[in-house]
């Protein structure tokens, strides 16, 4: 087990105000920090771990009061590193927490670097690499279900099922690599028959996880849904319909909207960053047409594509250009203004875009809403029904190297089907292994674990 001989400090609470803030220390001179900058309300004693203690902290210069804290010592391997780690709990200002980390540093600890706590606690065989990214997807969580596969990452479930997989193949290689001694030996023992049926199970099992990968992305990421249409149907009402307050400017001029508006709405656990743009039309000027430029480069990156027009006016240049230029994409036809007389007929509208189905709306009424965010929600998932297993997919590392192992598994399994020399399927199963492992970080590059723990904010 990898041993730090020195010892690091952040503040591990977000910037700004709050009533507390957290200063975190973890290494070996952790607890004597804690007997240098601590002084007890109570009379003095040993610390005992996982305790909470009330008391001050003290200058090691001065010996004046920094702040009034409560101080927990958890000694290690009992902590989230694995070594002693020392919370110190302060008022959650930013002077003080700052005053408390300086007098950290200058008791023994160095400033930390961006994810080191958890990067420790991997090293330290606290978790494994799959935990580890699963911390930030927890901090990071945009919905309750994406919250949900994240703590249950955290938990070690996906770290479970890889090492259900692992047994497994270990069960089958070992055999295997029984025979390949035993022929050096002139014994010619039979391998297992079995061996290519076991390698189609684990297959199955595989193809399964990595089908979760979709919905997994979903609940992590989200999607981005771009609003678009000429000026004036409606697209800044609707925005403020969906996220449900008033956030964009709401006038009957066009070309009120002149910047992107984006916010982010929840729908049936899947985050979904809603962006309102300008009005297409031909521009007037170089600024409105650079403006519209940016519309179409927004419409291009879109998973999503709401096309909006106004239903009770015939349809102009603009809505069909609009309508034509986004064919390709995976659009919504909304027909706004639905508590207006119709001048837009469904037949007419059933020619647009086929087969998509035009929606009728009120973006001033709300009629129409709760089907434009099923449909939303039905071109996220494809029509299909969300999972409700734990165990699902959502860090396209993972699913990279799951393809990789199963891509190792069926050359094995070709090998053993045609009963050529085992070394090839042994070598096959150890790579397999070896892909494996490379998601809980057993064998993961140095370079790919920085990039990992960078992604981290430093108090984690």
């Amino acid at each position: 087990m990898p041993a730090h001989d020195d010892t690091i400090a952040a503040v591990a609470t977000p910037p700004g105000v709050g009533g507390i803030g957290i200063v975190r220390v973890s290494g070996p001179g952790a607890e004597k920090i804690c007997r240098v900058l601590f002084r007890s309300a109570a009379a003095a004693g040993p610390l005992k771990s996982h305790h909470l203690y009330h008391g001050d902290i003290v200058s090691p210069e001065t010996g004046g009061i920094i702040d009034e804290v409560l101080i927990a010592l958890m000694r290690g391997p009992h902590s989230y590193t694995g070594e002693d780690v020392l919370e110190i709990h302060c008022h959650g200002g930013h002077l003080i927490l700052q005053a408390v980390l300086d007098a950290v540093l200058k008791a023994g600890g160095r400033p930390a670097e961006t994810g080191e706590f958890t990067r420790r606690a991997y090293l330290n065989g606290r978790m494994d690499l799959s935990q580890a990214e699963a911390v930030i997807d927890l901090i990071t969580a945009r919905s309750d279900r994406g919250r949900a596969l994240a703590l249950a990452g955290v938990k070690g479930g996906l770290s479970e099922t890889l090492a259900s997989l692992r047994s497994d193949l270990i069960d089958i290689l070992a055999p295997l690599e029984s025979t390949i001694d035993f022929n050096e030996d002139d014994i010619s023992p039979q391998s297992d028959p079995a061996a290519p049926q076991r390698i189609e199970d684990i297959l199955t099992r595989i193809d399964d996880l990595l089908a979760t990968y979709r919905e997994g992305k979903l609940s992590r990421d989200g999607l981005t849904a771009v609003i678009t249409g000429r000026p004036n149907v409606g697209k800044s009402s609707l925005l403020n319909r969906l996220i449900g307050e008033r956030r964009a400017i709401v006038t009957p001029l066009p070309g009120t909207t002149r910047d992107f508006i984006e916010e982010t709405i929840n729908i049936e656990g899947i985050p979904v960053t809603l962006t309102d743009t300008a009005g297409v039309r031909k521009a007037a000027g170089a600024i409105e047409e650079e403006g519209i430029a940016f519309v179409w480069e927004k419409v291009r990156a879109a998973d999503i594509v709401i096309i909006l027009i106004d239903g009770s006016e015939p349809l102009t240049e603009e809505d069909l250009e609009v309508i034509e230029r986004n064919r390709e994409k995976r659009t919504i036809l909304a027909v706004n203004k639905s508590d207006l007389p119709h001048r837009v007929t469904d037949a007419r509208l059933a020619e647009l875009i086929p087969p998509v189905v035009p929606l009728r709306i009120s973006a001033k009424y709300g009629d129409g809403i709760p089907a434009l965010k099923e449909r939303i929600r039905a071109l996220a998932t494809e029509g299909g029904d969300t999972m409700q297993s734990d165990v699902i997919l959502t860090n396209l590392r993972h699913k990279a190297a799951l393809e990789k192992t199963a891509a190792s598994l069926a050359a094995a399994h070709a090998n053993l089907s045609r009963g050529t020399f085992p070394e090839l399927a042994v070598f096959d199963l150890k790579e397999a292994l070896d892909h494996l492992g490379d998601i809980a970080g057993e064998t993961t590059a140095e370079a790919v674990l920085d990039r990992i723990f960078a992604t981290f904010c430093v108090g984690k």
